[in-house]
């Protein structure tokens, strides 16, 4: 049976709830609601206004993370100030998970690459998460969408350089690059078990740059927008992004693909679903080098299954 990821092309606060509410599942306690704050200087995050609906409506409590390098997100005080000056702090409760040590670690005892996540112990304050990711291109990951939330962006400062490191936090821009893509796997499936299921996952892709919202200086979205998906599995819901991807018409295109290929930004999702993290929506995906001889599979039209919006 495969994964169900409701789809829109319509991109407002309100449709993102619509989609939001098809799932029909509540998540239990205390929710913990993981954004990306947006970097300093980045023009293309999401900001507060377009989640507010939603983040309303489940009423739980906006949760990010230190980062490891320099920057205005790199300690306590710096990132409270980009929050009040992003906004967020004008419309909801801010918890930076990680604020104050010392951290939680999270046993991840089938980890291919590590056996240890390192996250924010304010973690241990929720029931449950709503992860509300910018879907783009990355460049380290090759994308940024739900499976990069649930690791580097739950991960703490020192957590997050030893996913980058691949167990080893002084490698962090230096480790094999598939070994972190794999760290990031094995992190993001410590975070599901830890909730034990109870999260749920919206991507929007809007204001695709092949950068990151961690970057402060990034380049300018380089293809039109494409739409929200809603899923509770962040494999199908990545997946089904890169699917849309390939079989958009959009003539800049081939600039994201070569920065998810280039990266093999796949090969996250693949590491996930070995796992056992979530299950692909019927699909293989895309890799940046296809062994000697294989053919690279068109993705011309997307083959993951599940409902969609009456505008989808």
């Amino acid at each position: 049976m495969k994964t169900k990821v409701y789809f829109s092309r319509t991109i407002t606060p309100q449709k993102v709830l619509e989609l939001y509410k098809m799932l029909d599942k509540n998540l239990p306690g205390k929710v913990a609601i993981k954004v990306h704050s947006g970097e300093k200087g980045n023009q293309n995050f999401l900001h507060p206004e377009f989640w507010r609906e939603i983040i309303e409506h489940v009423g739980g409590t906006v949760v990010e993370c230190n980062t490891a390098y320099d920057g205005a997100r790199n300690t306590t005080a710096r990132h409270i100030k980009l929050f009040e000056d992003h906004g967020w702090t004008k419309y909801f409760d801010v918890d930076l998970l990680d604020g104050e040590g010392p951290d939680l670690e999270l046993d991840i005892p089938n980890g291919k690459v590590i056996k240890k996540n390192y996250v924010g112990k304010n973690i241990a304050n929720y029931d449950s998460m709503l992860v509300l990711s910018h879907f783009k291109g990355h460049p380290m990951g090759g994308y940024g969408g739900a499976l990069k939330q649930l690791s580097i962006g739950v991960a703490s400062s020192f957590g997050k350089a030893y996913i980058h490191g691949a167990g080893e936090p002084k490698k962090i821009w230096t480790s094999d690059h598939d070994a972190f893509l794999e760290s990031m796997a094995d992190a993001a499936g410590s975070v599901v078990e830890y909730f034990k299921g109870n999260i749920l996952y919206v991507n929007v892709m809007k204001n695709m740059s092949v950068d990151c919202d961690c970057c402060a200086v990034a380049e300018d979205p380089c293809i039109a927008d494409i739409g929200i998906l809603v899923s509770d599995d962040p494999i199908a819901i990545d997946q089904a992004c890169i699917d849309l991807v390939y079989a958009c018409s959009d003539p800049g295109k081939p600039h994201l693909i070569e920065r998810i290929e280039t990266r093999n930004g796949v090969h996250t999702i693949e590491a996930a679903a070995q796992l056992g993290s979530g299950k692909p929506p019927g699909c293989t995906g895309h890799r940046s080098s296809p062994a000697a001889g294989s053919p690279r599979r068109d993705r011309s039209r997307p083959d993951w299954a599940g409902g969609t919006s009456p505008d989808s």
